[in-house]
């Protein structure tokens, strides 16, 4: 299925059509098509008439649908409402959703509306607010100024940042999270260098400040790399990052709260992770050799962004004193 939402085309309806035909299960008409069982099913459902499913009479049903949802367009429509759904069930976050619904230029919803219909949904009996990254606190708005979890002491915004690291050319630019285990118990601590995109992982017992601003310090410091900036989220882990910046000799810098986008990097690596280590992982059942193993594995992972080299050979590359290319780092 594709990860973004690409409007189906007339083409794709008539291979629908054409598959329904014969019998076929919706599962796998999907997968010829490439979209998800879901959406099948959804398309079927919703562009059916007197005469069953056509394709040219299903695209032009869907047409009319947007057309009366861009002359409403604060509304959620049927249709979104059910795209937004489909994508909190993948576990992509509100803020997520909202920026690749605009993107796409399906329609454009704030993430402020998305938790207000998760919530809406919880108090009916539904389980969405269960997909949430936090699904225990309700969204709390930025027009209220408290972001729930950013009392950070001494918090410098990520506005102060350098623009040198958004421009991903040097080695050393980290940005910062912790990954958090079943029923939060235990956590591992993640870092991710922009420009090289190498990977440092460790295993925690839990994500409390004193424990994660020890092992930040450790684990970085036997890397022998450049630490020159770290960009964290809002966590309270990170409430001693002035202890991090002296020890490490470095710059820390928060994103905005639920702007994670700001730290797009390291929400990526974090799902790499996730790959071997999902939601439902007991982390007190896994050691810190099998996280290592899982970092061992990204720094070896070739990377198109990298022009296919691994994040291990362009850190090598710069410990022979030879900086890899600008064109590395994009």
């Amino acid at each position: 299925m594709p990860k973004g939402y690409h409007h189906m085309t007339l083409d794709i309806r008539s291979q629908i059509y054409a598959l329904k035909s014969t019998g076929m299960a919706f599962n796998k008409i999907a997968s010829i098509v490439g979209y998800s069982a879901s959406t099948i099913s959804r398309e079927i459902a919703r562009n059916t008439g007197s005469r069953g499913y056509r394709y040219k009479q299903a695209d032009s049903m869907t047409k009319e649908r947007r057309t009366k949802a861009s002359r409403t367009p604060k509304k959620m429509t049927e249709d979104t409402v059910a795209m937004i759904e489909e994508k909190l069930q993948e576990e992509w976050s509100p803020e997520q959703i909202s920026g690749r619904l605009k993107a796409e230029g399906i329609v454009s919803i704030s993430p402020e509306s998305i938790y207000q219909h998760i919530w809406k949904n919880k108090r009916s009996g539904g389980t969405l607010y269960t997909h949430l990254r936090h699904h225990g606190k309700k969204y709390n708005k930025r027009s209220s100024g408290k972001a729930g979890r950013g009392c950070i002491p001494n918090r410098v915004d990520i506005t102060e940042r350098p623009s040198i690291v958004e421009q991903k050319v040097r080695i050393g630019d980290w940005e910062g999270d912790t990954i958090i285990g079943a029923n939060h118990k235990g956590a591992i601590v993640s870092y991710v260098d922009r420009c090289s995109k190498y990977t440092v992982l460790k295993m925690l017992e839990n994500r409390t400040s004193d424990l994660v601003t020890q092992a930040t310090i450790a684990t970085l410091k036997e890397t022998n790399l450049p630490v020159l900036t770290i960009t964290y989220d809002n966590g309270k882990e990170f409430s001693e990052h002035s202890k991090i910046a002296s020890e490490l000799q470095a710059d820390c810098y928060f994103a905005k709260p639920y702007h994670s986008w700001e730290r797009g990097l390291n929400e990526h690596t974090n799902g790499l992770v996730r790959q071997y280590l999902p939601k439902a992982t007991d982390f007190t059942k896994v050691s810190d050799k099998t996280v290592q193993k899982i970092a061992e594995k990204l720094n070896n992972r070739p990377r198109k962004v990298l022009n296919y080299k691994t994040p291990l050979e362009v850190i090598m590359m710069h410990q022979n004193k030879r900086p890899p290319p600008i064109a590395l780092c994009a």
